[in-house]
């Protein structure tokens, strides 16, 4: 059998002055008259257990003993090996000393081994021990049998859960549920987060899109300027190549012209020459005619002086005198052969005359179409040398135009080149300052938006995205502790429910001795917050209700919640026990009963139970230890009945 307070000892402790209480393992009745001090012993085993409900019932201070300022409870626990260890293996020894001590200043501690120790050295050392002295099921005090009729069925749960050590289940589920708890909390967070973010991001993309359309508008501008830049390169190159084109026409008229003033200067010199000829002819033929006519005038001469000479000789035929000298100058040659000599010489002179003439004409004519072209070769040779001039004037003014050109296109080139490397241009510099005007005006509507919201849209996009891998991770961990609070929740249905299960065979076993029946079962199975015990108890054939303060008598609600306590009994973990007047408001066979029904079933649960009691008369069997306890003159003394 188990025992875990082999004695206890009182100090100045209520109307204990001083006393020894050795319990035994089994059941431990203490008797006695009202008054004696019966319920003053559990107190202060509780008190020195620490139970809470003792501290909020009343002031620790008033449990001193009138006239002295301090009390001492000390415990002496069994820590004997059992399986070959001791339950408490820190304290290498059979028996430990628990003491609390009380003084009337308000001051209260614990002693563990005559040292002073914390409550949470010895909430500790009770764990180890399986004592849970807050339980009602464990520690029943005088008028618990009535509170525990009016807990509600979830604080009922709770306290049969704490009894039989199952307490981790729930645990288990609350931690599970805590935890799914506050994912979900975590979950909405982060949805809001996520939302905010989401409506952030919105803003900032909106931005972004902005931005982006401004550096597509920055680089269309930088294009189209670059594009300008190589037009105006292309409009340069243009001017250049129509000025070469024209300076290559005006040499090409100048080299025909050239070619042309050759032509006629050598056309002159030819004419020149000709003409020369001509003349020297016309000279030659003039000087024949002047021959001729000289010696037609000779040969006239002659002839007119033969006439002269015939017509003077026929005068002279009068005269005597000068007949015979004329007849001597006729007789030197025949004048009339001299006359028709004459006259053809004429003739022929007269032909040749005409012949010349006519030649002289001709040569005049000729002269005169000469001098005709070479006036006109001159005056064409003028106009060429004039033309020649002003090709050559023009020419030199297109040279210099052309450099310059030339200058502003190297200009132009350099400073396209400052823009990037060249490209085909299609459009015309008109289109392209049109473009640049209307992306200026696109640009100028995009003033406001900063190099600042890519970083902050990046920014923002990071954080979305972190956000909804969060929110991911925490939908997968949601989904989890769903899974781990099914499977919790699941784990404590069962052992409830089983633990239920058998305590409702033993339940009704009980109620049978007493003629009763009953059900213990689980209600709200599945929400561990509301789910509860209910015990229904039905006596004198009627239907089974549940235990409650209205429904039943005093002596019923005792019986009924004794039968449940003693159901309980043999699961409880608890190797100490303690009930105080369950038997008040029974009626003798029931009480009877419920104590041969108490022993039996602590013997088979190997537990210390003390039971408080005004009757000895229901314990009467050897193998209970009895204590009566008397008060003499204010002082309550114990004794063992043998």
């Amino acid at each position: 059998m188990s025992v875990l307070i082999s004695e206890v000892i009182l100090e100045n402790f209520m109307s204990y002055e001083y006393a020894r209480v050795p319990l035994r393992s089994g059941v431990n009745v203490v008797c006695g008259p009202n008054g004696a001090g019966k319920s003053s012993l559990l107190l202060a085993i509780s008190v020195a257990l620490g139970q809470s409900y003792t501290e909020r019932s009343r002031k620790l201070s008033d449990l001193i003993r009138w006239g002295k300022d301090q009390a001492r409870v000390t415990l002496i626990l069994d820590n004997s090996k059992r399986g070959g260890k001791r339950p408490v293996p820190k304290f290498n020894k059979d028996q430990i000393f628990l003491t609390r001590v009380l003084r009337r200043d308000g001051k209260y501690w614990f002693e563990l081994e005559n040292r002073a120790a914390s409550k949470q050295d010895v909430e500790r050392l009770l764990a180890k021990l399986g004592v849970d002295p807050d339980n009602m099921l464990i520690i029943m005090h005088q008028n618990m049998v009535e509170q525990f009729t009016v807990l509600s069925p979830q604080e009922k749960l709770r306290m049969v859960e704490a009894a039989v050590g199952l307490e981790a289940y729930r645990e288990n589920v609350l931690e599970a549920q805590k935890k799914l708890t506050r994912i979900l909390s975590q979950e909405e967070s982060i949805s809001k987060l996520l939302e905010s973010a989401e409506q952030t991001l919105g803003y900032w993309r909106e931005q972004y899109e902005r931005f982006q359309e401004k550096k597509q508008l920055m680089a269309k501008r930088r294009f189209l300027e670059r594009e300008l830049a190589w037009a105006e390169v292309n409009r340069r190159e243009t001017i250049v190549e129509e000025l070469e084109a024209k300076r290559e026409k005006e040499l090409a008229l100048l080299r025909q012209i050239e070619a042309e003033v050759k032509t006629a200067e050598e056309q002159l010199r030819i004419q020149q020459n000709q003409i020369e000829k001509l003349k020297s002819e016309w000279k030659k033929n003039l000087n024949n005619v002047i021959s001729l006519e000289r010696e037609k005038a000779g040969s006239q001469a002659t002839l007119s002086l033969c006439e002269q000479l015939i017509a003077e000789a026929a005068f002279l035929e009068n005269e005597a005198n000068n007949i015979e000298r004329h007849l001597k100058l006729l007789r030197t040659e025949s004048l009339k052969e001299l006359m028709e000599t004459s006259r053809v010489k004429i003739s022929k002179l007269d032909e040749e005359l005409n012949r010349r003439l006519s030649e002289r004409k001709i040569l005049e004519e000729q002269i005169g179409k000469v001098e005709s072209q070479i006036l006109d070769t001159r005056v064409r040779l003028a106009l060429l040398n004039y033309r020649m001039e002003n090709a050559k004037t023009n020419i030199e003014e297109l040279e210099k135009t052309l450099k310059d050109a030339k200058a502003q296109l190297d200009l132009a080139v350099k400073k396209a080149e400052e823009t990037g490397p060249r490209i085909a241009v299609v459009k015309s510099v008109g289109e392209i300052l049109d473009e640049i005007r209307v992306t200026d005006g696109y640009l100028a509507a995009l003033a406001g938006v900063s190099e600042d919201v890519e970083r902050m849209y990046e920014s923002y996009s990071q954080l979305y995205l972190e956000l909804k891998e969060k929110a991911r991770l925490v939908a997968e961990n949601r989904e989890k502790a769903l899974e781990e609070v099914k499977a919790r929740m699941q784990a404590w249905r069962t052992v409830i429910q089983s633990l239920l299960e058998r305590v409702n065979l033993e339940y009704q076993k009980i109620l049978a001795h007493v003629q009763a029946v009953g059900e213990v079962r689980l209600v709200n199975e599945h929400d561990i917050e509301t789910a509860g015990l209910e015990i229904l108890v039905g006596f004198k054939g009627g239907k089974p209700v549940p235990l409650n303060a209205y429904t039943q008598s005093g002596g019923e609600r005792t019986t009924a919640t004794m039968s449940f306590l003693l159901a309980l009994q043999q699961y409880v973990r608890s190797p100490f026990r303690a009930v105080d007047e369950y038997d008040v408001h029974m009626d003798p066979k029931n009480r009877e009963l419920i104590a041969q029904m108490l022993i039996s079933t602590v013997k088979d649960a190997n537990a210390q139970y003390v039971v408080i009691t005004p009757s000895q008369v229901t314990f009467a069997q050897d193998d209970i230890h009895i204590i009566t306890v008397q008060n003499v003159e204010g002082k309550s003394i114990i004794k063992e009945v043998v």
